[in-house]
């Protein structure tokens, strides 16, 4: 448990009645849908939530067909709300889109795929009326693959420098937030956010429940290495400043290294007039510092192309439709 102090206790419902949101991003989903709303449905029926809850699809621009499996379900769900996003945005830009739209007092944010257990969602939400700003989860028995278990070993490892996260912490992107937490993220309208380094920056008032890892309903994950890669640079460009830390400690510890391989070379000349000059340890010299120049010039593109897109204005995500503008 991360948490420091309490919040005052949480109002049962808003203005719409809702108490509960449930946000999911959607993408190459259209045969798991119908089982996540119907699940849902039945962990939620007899609990405090029954009738006090939505759930906010965001379709991802899906290229399958998502969309329209979510505007079936919202014609005979009323607690369903659908956003169609007209570009493919990423998770995390999708999950900002249904914040913004999301009207609950506590808000769950989940997959789309059903290896989240509806089953916590109660539990969740407890942890946040109990006094919590935000609980993530962590798993016991993770499906996923051996690859995908490592990367996300590095990436926590990682985070605990880039973004200040509390080692033993999992950044799981099943969680549960308080509406005050969520308006401060809102904040943010950079292009590319990182849901957990805004959350970690609002508040440190932040627990977490164990749950199981569910085997995936249909289809395979959408997360591939490049899809990763691209999300662990957004985490360490795009929320802190340590790769250009990284770059400038490197600096000074090669030319330091630099410097001490000179001395060196020099002394062996005084003291050894016959040693010729070595072709290997120039061009290895060479290489190493070409390589790390071209290391950090990327860095530095990175944050200057972050930078270039922030003054442009280039949007989060872009809503096409919705299913739910006649009925407010």
């Amino acid at each position: 448990m991360y948490m420091t102090g309490a919040s005052p206790p949480l109002l049962p419902t808003n203005g719409d009645g809702i108490a509960l949101s449930l946000v999911i991003p959607v993408y190459r989903s259209m045969d798991v849908l119908p089982k996540l709303v119907e699940t849902i449905e039945t962990c939620l029926a007899n609990s405090d939530y029954s009738g006090r809850y939505e759930i906010v699809l965001v379709n991802d621009c899906s290229p399958d067909g998502s969309w329209a499996v979510i505007e079936e379900l919202s014609a005979t769900h009323p607690q369903i709300r659908g956003i169609s996003l007209r570009k493919n945005a990423g998770q995390h830009n999708a999950t900002m889109a249904g914040l913004k739209f999301a009207r609950g007092e506590v808000i769950v944010i989940m997959d789309d795929d059903l290896q989240h257990p509806p089953e916590a969602i109660t539990e969740l939400a407890r942890r946040i009326e109990d006094g919590a700003d935000v609980c993530y989860t962590r798993y016991r028995n993770r499906k996923h693959a051996a690859w995908k278990r490592w990367g996300s070993w590095f990436n926590d490892r990682m985070a605990v420098h880039l973004i200040n996260k509390p080692r033993g912490l999992y950044l799981s992107s099943f969680k549960a937030l308080r509406r005050d937490v969520v308006e401060t993220i809102l904040l943010y309208n950079g292009p590319y956010p990182y849901v957990d380094a805004l959350i970690l920056n609002a508040t440190n008032n932040i627990t977490s429940i164990e749950i199981d890892h569910q085997a995936r309903h249909a289809g395979e994950s959408n997360y591939n290495l490049r899809r990763l890669v691209s999300l662990w640079l957004k985490m360490a460009t795009g929320s802190s400043i340590f790769p250009l830390r990284l770059a400038t400690i490197s600096g000074f510890v090669l030319a330091a290294a630099s410097l001490i391989f000179l001395m060196t070379v020099i002394f062996q000349k005084i003291m050894h007039p016959e040693t010729q000059p070595g072709w290997t340890s120039v061009m290895a010299t060479l290489l190493l510092i070409g390589g790390l120049q071209m290391v950090f010039l990327g860095i530095i593109g990175e944050y200057v192309g972050r930078i270039y897109l922030r003054l442009n204005n280039i949007p989060q995500f872009v809503v096409g439709k919705t299913t739910f503008e006649a009925r407010n």
